[in-house]
């Protein structure tokens, strides 16, 4: 059994240990990392739900949307868009977007190999609970942008004859 003062002299020891293991782990410390660079940050479950439940959500749209789910899978970019054809929010494709060179380029689905800043028409945010998709009032492309938008004039329109006739 231990006296009053040897639990003391414990209790002093262990709040001294305390003290330096805490004055060495500020030593250590670099300063705040409360902000994570958005190039380490992954936006794939974001778009994962947004392709599940708002893009290709229901019985009819089963097989494109588990083939998209699946490439996104296979994907090692952090960061995706999904494009589409117009402020109707329909899909056509999933494109990668990586940080450092503003490149987008497609992952799957119709639409141009890469699109350039020029091209985009929209920029688009997904609210996960929501389910929808809404405007962003910006110019450029970043990190925050979940979908995308071209300028109607890059869609390809159908050749005239090119369509069977009877």
């Amino acid at each position: 059994m231990l006296s009053r003062n040897a639990s003391r002299n414990m209790e002093r020891d262990w709040d001294n240990g305390s003290t330096a293991s805490s004055i060495t782990s500020v030593a250590e410390y670099n300063g705040p990392r409360l902000f994570k660079e958005p190039s380490a940050k992954s936006n794939k479950p974001i778009i994962q739900n947004a392709i599940a439940h708002c893009c290709l959500a229901g019985k009819v749209n089963e097989a494109q949307k588990n083939a998209i789910l699946e490439e996104i899978e296979r994907c090692e970019s952090n960061h995706l868009m999904i494009l589409f054809r117009d402020g109707g929010c329909q899909f056509r494709a999933l494109y990668t977007f990586a940080l450092d060179t503003e490149e987008i380029l497609k992952l799957a689905g119709t639409g141009p190999r890469a699109i350039t800043r020029k091209m985009i028409d929209k920029l688009f945010k997904y609210s996960s609970d929501r389910k929808q998709f809404t405007v962003i009032p910006a110019k450029t492309v970043s990190a925050s942008v979940d979908a995308i938008t071209i300028h109607n004039h890059l869609w390809q329109v159908k050749r005239p004859g090119s369509s069977k006739r009877k």
